[in-house]
């Protein structure tokens, strides 16, 4: 054998070992997310009623499927954000309750390239353990 071909392992439950260690760290990632701290009116309550509903709003009218709509409607977000000062408050909330029922998440790319990641890693073990793939 010349000395740049791959030697068989000695213990194969090290690639094993290895893999699952790798599937975990893919499958589980630890959250760490950096943000500001929500901020606090001076007698330590929380913001508004209003102001926190026309928030949740204003992040639905970011939404994928509701720029759609309001577009298949005719309708651009500008013009539906310059409408929100005139509503009500019931009308507000009304409708930040609705926006809050939208699905959240976003497409399943990153799902999809994890598990082709891990399906290419469990090849690369066998091949170097010196096995066959066989599919019938």
């Amino acid at each position: 054998m010349n000395s740049l071909s791959i030697r068989r392992f000695k213990n194969p439950y090290v690639a094993f070992i290895l893999a699952f260690w790798l599937f975990g760290l893919v499958a589980f990632p630890s959250v760490a997310a950096a943000s500001l701290a929500p901020s606090k009116m001076s007698e330590g309550t929380a913001p508004a009623g209003r102001e926190a509903d026309l928030q949740t709003v204003r992040q639905a009218l970011e939404h994928k499927l509701v720029a759609q709509k309001l577009k298949d409607y005719g309708l651009a977000a500008s013009e539906v954000e310059a409408r929100l000062p005139r509503m009500s408050d019931a009308d507000v909330h009304q409708v930040a309750m609705l926006s809050k029922k939208l699905p959240q998440g976003g497409d399943a790319v990153g799902d999809i390239v994890i598990i082709l990641i891990i399906v290419i890693l469990v090849i690369v073990i066998i091949k170097l353990m010196n096995r066959e793939i066989v599919v019938r």
